[in-house]
């Protein structure tokens, strides 16, 4: 009796590119098929797939005709059974399909009468045979690529910025992909400064051509790959580990850590000193626009006969323009007004007695607490920064959030180290020091040198101050200045401003505060 077969004829990937032949299969089929009177039906089916299971796309159109032409076909036909598959599992599921359409499936090489019951173990000799043999390359191919990662060499496919490079089967390389590279140098270096979120350079880049999804743009961005290591991962009782990599890198190891800590929200967006400061515009950068929240800049030009030195917002210098001369002398008063009275002091005083006459109580459990509630609000803290950074929130809601939670953080990190002080005595002498300190602040803002003045800015003010040409105000100040503006208003019968809101005084006392350069 005649049969009508459909012929199947497989090579793997890598069997394909060392010159294994589709044709001698088909040839040697055809050649089965006129010896036994076998009609072939259609044109053989050709794939050049790996055989570990049944998702490649020759095998589902045979499956697909079988099930609508199933009376039109009596067998599926190939050379070999491990053409045919290399998992056990996944063959005997297959065949069963097949069975259950009436089709029988079957070697030339290897030919077996499923219906007889002990040929189910030479078929299963058949299909497990290539399995173990899979088995053991793909874990000699794991010991490859691990220990080529130990090796310091780049065995997957490269990152963004690289290229994969091949000479014969074994030597492989990665070199510098210079078009790509110069957008990833940027984009490190700008997320470096901190100043705009990295979301926000994304898309910036995007607008330029450089397209990326957030995700892995964050990858990018945590990718040791890129400062010349290889990460080798814990296999077989080796330790994970990073490696000196054998390829060059393009990010510098200072601009890749700096990015670290831009998106693990550890990095103070202070304005550091520059070698140079203009003495007439040392509030430059440390004061913002009140129109669109920027930085002021400034510059002097000439007029009338003399030298004018103004300043004004860096976005958009329409905005505001004010004399430096003035702003100047209006923020020396300003910082005048935050100048506590004797009686703010004597009440620190009393407190830090208070704290020693306490030493002998349950100090310890007091800190234990304490140190839970820090963890637990640096906790709360970093998921603000993260939803920041991933554009989940706006500018807006991080500022009001986040000084909320470095209020209450240095609430606590004071408590704590009053407890954890082995001699709270050494305390007293950096209050007053502090104390004097901001008593003559003013003095400071009017004759200091310029880099003792941008210390104490950095030191005094957490965040931006805002100018509207006539007065100053800031969301925040350091706690020293926050405790003791506080109390000395209330001592002296004076509301609190709307948008000065402090926590209460509830027995803190600040650290001692900065000592600047005597000029």
């Amino acid at each position: 009796m005649n049969k009508n077969v459909i012929v199947y004829c497989r090579v793997s990937s890598d069997e394909q590119a060392l010159g294994g032949s589709l044709d001698f299969q088909e040839q040697s089929l055809r050649t089965y098929c006129n010896i036994k009177g076998y009609n072939i039906v259609g044109e053989p089916y050709r794939e050049d797939y790996s055989a570990k299971n049944f998702n490649r796309p020759e095998i589902q159109k045979i499956m697909k005709f079988c099930k609508k032409n199933k009376s039109q076909v009596d067998m599926i036909l190939f050379t070999r059974w491990d053409r045919y598959s290399r998992n056990l599992e996944y063959a005997l599921t297959n065949i069963r399909y097949f069975k259950d359409l009436g089709i029988e499936v079957n070697a030339t090489e290897n030919p077996l009468d499923i219906s007889i019951p002990e040929n189910k173990a030479m078929l299963a000799m058949f299909l497990i045979l290539p399995e173990i043999d899979n088995d053991k390359r793909s874990e000699a191919t794991k010991d490859g690529i691990v220990q080529a990662w130990r090796e310091g060499k780049c065995a997957n496919r490269a990152p963004r910025g690289y290229i994969n490079m091949k000479e014969g089967k074994h030597k492989k390389w990665v070199e510098i992909d210079e078009p790509k590279a110069k957008y990833i140098i940027q984009i490190f270096n700008e997320v470096a400064k901190g100043v705009e979120s990295p979301s926000y350079i994304r898309k910036k880049l995007a607008r330029q051509g450089f397209e990326i999804k957030e995700s892995s743009f964050f990858d990018m961005l945590r990718n040791r790959f890129y400062i010349g290591e290889v990460f080798a991962p814990a296999y077989k009782g080796q330790e994970a580990k990073y490696v000196e990599g054998k390829h060059e890198a393009i990010i510098n190891n200072d601009v890749f850590w700096k990015v670290q800590e831009v998106i693990d929200g550890k990095k103070k967006r202070i304005p550091k000193l520059s070698k140079c400061i203009n003495p007439d515009l040392f509030l430059r950068k440390y004061i913002v626009c009140p129109i669109c929240g920027c930085p002021l800049t400034g510059a002097t030009s000439r007029g009338n006969g003399g030298q004018y030195t103004y300043y004004n917002c860096s976005k958009e210098a329409k905005h505001c323009r004010y004399r430096a001369e003035q702003a100047n002398e209006l923020f020396a008063k300003y910082t005048a007004s935050l100048k506590p009275n004797e009686t703010v002091l004597k009440l620190y005083n009393e407190i830090l007695n208070e704290l020693r006459l306490e030493k002998n109580g349950n100090t310890k459990q007091e800190a234990s607490r304490l140190d839970k509630e820090l963890q637990e609000i640096e906790v709360t803290i970093n998921r603000v920064d993260d939803k920041f950074v991933r554009d989940e929130i706006d500018k807006s809601t991080h500022s009001r959030l986040m000084e909320r939670y470095t209020k209450e953080k240095m609430d606590l990190q004071i408590k704590m180290d009053l407890m954890k002080t082995p001699n709270r005595s050494n305390i007293e002498p950096k209050l007053r020091y502090s104390m004097l300190l901001i008593n003559n602040i003013d003095s400071y803002m009017r004759d200091g040198k310029v880099e003792v003045k941008c210390k104490l800015l950095s030191s005094m003010f957490p965040e931006k101050i805002t100018f509207d040409g006539n007065s100053y105000r800031t969301n925040s100040y350091n706690k020293v200045l926050d405790l003791t503006y506080q109390q000395t208003n209330e001592l002296r019968g004076e509301k609190i401003k709307s948008g000065e809101s402090f926590n209460t005084f509830s027995a803190k006392v600040p650290r001692a505060g900065i000592e600047p350069a005597q000029g």
